[in-house]
């Protein structure tokens, strides 16, 4: 009796707390297996006294007829125990696997609701986008180089996906030109042409790199940067200057 009111009153307990969200997750399997283990226990002990009073109903030396009657009586006692105990055991595996099932639910909960707050994180304003394109190129028509190439920057931060980035790139290799920092500029001009080859920007890019190449007295690597731009893209304003200035003309 002892045993089973201790059962009783871990399994209330747990239920309890299940319900009234006292207890976290971890808690309440660590309730579930000290309630395994003392049930396990208990019924180990419940098997080796009935092994115990087998042997002594089969003992010839017990010869009492009362004391054989108790014995049995007994023997069917611990039956009983080990069937409740069983029992109490099934119990707790449908409390655990519905304490599992209870947790994935939960876990697929949170997990839709947070991609669901990344896809609302990550729709874009296109209205923010294009003002803030807009700024950082404003900046540079001001002159103001070294803010329009910050202001680019953030922009490619805050619109990684935006159509624009491969000119708001090219605009910060522009600004370091214009700043006479030649070999930064050529640096952001190389990651236009690197990630984004097929953009409108990438001919104004190579031309830029030319220039920066000049400014730098490199004469031989912004001449072959120059047919390197009129193989790769031959019919564009970029090539169309670019011929000039091998003609000599610029």
């Amino acid at each position: 009796m002892k045993l089973r009111a201790v059962l009783l009153l871990g399994l209330c307990l747990f239920a309890g707390a299940a319900r009234a969200g006292v207890f976290d997750d971890d808690e309440a399997r660590k309730a579930i297996a000290n309630l395994r283990v003392q049930v396990e226990a208990n019924q180990k002990a419940a098997e080796e006294r009935l092994a115990k009073i087998e042997s002594q109903l089969q003992d010839r030396s017990i010869d009492s007829a009362k004391q054989i009657d108790d014995l049995k009586q007994e023997l069917a006692r611990m039956r009983g125990d080990l069937e409740v105990q069983g029992h109490q055991i099934e119990t707790l595996d449908r409390r655990q696997k519905d304490l599992y099932v209870d947790l994935d639910a939960r876990l697929r909960k949170l997990e839709s609701g947070a991609k669901t707050q990344e896809k609302q994180a990550a729709a874009v304003d296109p209205v923010a986008e294009g003002k803030a394109y807009e700024t950082a190129l404003n900046q540079f028509k001001l002159g103001n180089y070294q803010a329009s190439i910050a202001a680019f920057q953030s922009f490619l931060a805050a619109y990684p996906d935006s159509q624009q980035v491969s000119s708001a790139q090219y605009w910060i290799g522009n600004g370091y030109y214009a700043l006479r920092d030649y070999k930064t500029a050529i640096t952001a001009q190389q990651k236009v042409l690197t990630s984004w080859p097929d953009s409108a920007k990438a001919p104004d890019a190579m031309l830029n790199i030319a220039s920066c190449q000049a400014k730098l007295g490199e004469t031989r690597a912004a001449r072959e940067t120059l047919h390197a731009l009129l193989k790769k893209y031959p019919n564009t304003t970029a090539a169309a200057e670019a011929k000039q200035r091998i003609a000599g003309k610029r």
